[in-house]
């Protein structure tokens, strides 16, 4: 199983001003390319609200071993609900775009990097969903609810392995950079600072998403085993889908992986 170790992942070469500006414009505009229900007319597919509704529960279910663990759940949530979960980021992703001109002197150079991996993760995401919905609704035209075994055809119909592998690579990468970028030195009064001054010229919902993740980070011991731990699930599922397997999301045998339910998500 692929894993990429955090540290290898992050210690890619940083990039100069004008190049992470314009990588943050391209990733903006295939993320309102994707988004726009006339210029990709899948938005509008019935499948579309089921699926993520499902994925958002199944993530959930694979993530409930976090949730007994109390310095762990925090940044648990914090993954369900920012960065990986079933939420329209696009005012967030927006005030990204407007803040990199601004305040590139004053964010550190790895938490802006990382908000651009964190948007191209979104993107990704959905231009997936999109896929899904198509194949659900040639699949199963009458059907309007998802089990693991018609999510696992749909997977399989739609393919893409190295995309799929991209997707899990960006949530390593994001979901490390922003742990490790949030726990340095000066964060906290950084963001203290210009909670007014970002409100002020309308980046709250930009500046509501850093300070939930440094109150969520803030209480991991070890952020590198956090996400290597998500990255191993995720790999594992990923592997079981395209395998066929019956129960692709059945806890891991390594214990220090995330999910305590054995049971298989049913129809809601």
């Amino acid at each position: 199983m692929k894993i990429v170790t955090p540290d290898l992942a992050h210690g890619r070469r940083r990039l100069d001003k004008r190049t992470l500006s314009v990588l943050l414009a391209r990733r903006l505009a295939w993320h309102d390319a994707v988004h726009d229900p006339v210029r990709e007319p899948r938005n509008n597919l019935r499948w579309l609200h089921e699926l993520r509704r499902w994925q958002a529960a199944r993530l959930a279910n694979s993530f409930e071993g976090f949730m007994h663990d109390p310095k762990r759940k925090p940044a648990a949530e914090f993954f369900l609900t920012d960065l990986y979960g079933d939420r329209d980021f696009s005012r967030r992703d927006a005030d990204i775009a407007r803040v990199v001109p601004k305040m590139q002197r004053l964010l550190p150079q790895t938490l802006l990097e990382t908000l651009a991996d964190a948007i191209e993760l979104g993107v990704l995401s959905h231009a997936f969903d999109l896929r899904m919905a198509e194949a659900l609704q040639r699949l199963a035209p009458r059907r309007t609810t998802l089990d693991d075994a018609l999510y696992g055809r749909a997977y399989r119909e739609v393919g893409l392995k190295r995309l799929r592998s991209h997707q899990i690579d960006l949530i390593v990468v994001a979901g490390y950079g922003l742990g490790h970028a949030l726990r340095g030195r000066g964060v906290a009064t950084l963001l203290g600072v210009l909670r007014g001054p970002a409100r002020a010229a309308g980046f709250g919902e930009l500046q509501s998403f850093l300070e939930r993740g440094f109150g969520a980070y803030a209480k991991l011991d070890d952020v590198a085993a956090f996400i290597a731990d998500i990255e191993r699930s995720e790999r594992e599922i990923a592997r079981r889908l395209f395998a066929g397997h019956p129960e692709p999301f059945a806890p891991l045998d390594d214990a220090r992986a995330p999910g305590a339910k054995p049971a298989r998500m049913r129809n809601r």
